[in-house]
């Protein structure tokens, strides 16, 4: 074991953490179990721990012993029990790059041997079938079946202007496959030169990062850069925002990348989408990799605002304080108890403002808050972005 899996300046910020604890109110994962070692104070404690218990002379000058097996067992638990919503990097008074931190201290946890056993299951499926969940990836665009009138090509295209990355979530579940073909839908009707990567796409990466598996990224990218380059296209569009926010941050940047609901906006704008009056009252759930992640606020909500009759009303906690909805950092397969108590804070909120629907832009988002609204029979529509324009569109 060793500090090689941080960078110079993590290891520098380990140790600007004065202990305000404002992080421990944000975070989602604390405030449903009451668990204060899930906050991000008490894991800097520990990560603080662990560096000073490890290597030669600062150990011995210290006189530092390393963590027990219990005590590495018992911290590993708290490092992947968040669902890197990255609300306490928002309120950080010191500016600490908490996100960043927390994935190469999975990382670390995986290299050490400390980490749950979900996280193998999650690897062997990477590695077997290039998705998190283990499918069969030549099935990647078997949604477009569903579709009322696909495209006979099923939308895959020797070359096109744009490539459309699906996403594992949308391409397998079926309560978001219902994203892509809205989305396919829409591109359709407003003549968008797209294509599909089927079963060359891989995932994008964020999932193995989350899960501490690193050293699996550099081959899923150079992969998923060749596929897209072989399409001859010059933009990537994404639905999903981990996928989007990993191609926008991890990847090199040789093509623009936009999420769907900066598409859209532009669409609407251009009027290449025309819309009928809608009579439902929504209110916005801000993705954490989209809103916190990618500064991505305004776009959505004139997506919304552009419907004729829509009316909308926001969530107490909005834009960057917006309230995780517990589908985030592989938290569902680690444990999904701690998942669904999160999901039902988000729900009780959104029932809060009376809204008919709440709409997102987000295919886990969407899977998670439906899962708990179905299982718990909670009268409320869950949309994303895109199947709120699908419903809109002129038929």
């Amino acid at each position: 074991m060793s500090n090689q899996d941080y960078n110079v300046k993590q290891l520098l910020e380990t140790g600007a953490c004065t202990n305000c604890q404002v992080c421990a109110d944000v975070c989602p994962a604390v405030a449903v179990s009451g668990d204060g070692d899930l906050s991000a104070v008490a894991r800097m404690k520990g990560l603080a721990q662990i560096l000073k218990g490890r290597g030669g002379l600062f150990r011995r000058m210290l006189r530092s012993r390393p963590p027990s097996d219990e005590a590495f067992d018992h911290f590993s638990s708290t490092v992947f029990r968040c669902t890197l919503c990255a609300n306490c990097q928002e309120v950080c008074p010191v500016g600490i790059h908490l996100r960043d931190l927390w994935l190469s201290l999975r990382h670390d946890m995986v290299h050490s041997g400390y980490y749950p056993k979900k996280i193998n299951m999650i690897r062997d499926n990477l590695k077997e079938e290039h998705n998190v969940f283990g499918e069969d990836n030549d099935e990647r665009a078997e949604w477009v079946e569903d579709m009322a009138e696909p495209a006979e090509d099923g939308y895959i295209r020797d070359r096109a202007e744009m490539v459309y990355f699906t996403g594992c979530t949308a391409a397998y579940f079926p309560l978001a496959q219902k994203i892509p073909i809205a989305l396919a839908e829409i591109l359709d009707r407003s003549g968008v030169d797209f294509t599909l990567l089927g079963a060359t796409e891989w995932c994008c990466g964020f999932p193995m990062l989350g899960a501490g598996l690193k050293d699996m990224f550099q081959e899923f990218m150079e992969h998923n850069l060749e596929a897209v380059r072989e399409k001859g296209a010059r933009e990537i569009l994404f639905a999903c925002p981990s996928c989007y926010a990993t191609w926008r941050e991890y990847y090199p940047d040789e093509f623009k990348v936009s999420h769907a609901s900066q598409f859209l906006i532009n669409l609407i704008r251009n009027e290449r989408i025309p819309l009928k009056k809608l009579d439902l009252t929504v209110t916005y759930h801000d993705p954490c990799d989209l809103g916190r992640g990618t500064r991505i606020f305004d776009e959505p909500r004139e997506v919304i605002r552009a419907i004729p009759g829509i009316g909308f009303v926001e969530l107490a906690h909005n834009r960057e304080n917006c309230l995780c909805c517990g589908g985030g950092g592989n938290l569902e397969m680690v444990d999904p108890n701690l998942s669904a108590r999160i999901a039902q804070r988000k729900i009780e909120e959104i029932l809060a403002t009376g809204a008919d629907a709440v709409v997102t832009s987000c295919q886990q988002c969407v899977r998670t808050m439906i899962t708990y609204v179905r299982r718990n029979k909670v009268p409320l529509d869950v949309l994303d972005i895109t199947q709120l324009i699908r419903r809109a569109l002129v038929d």
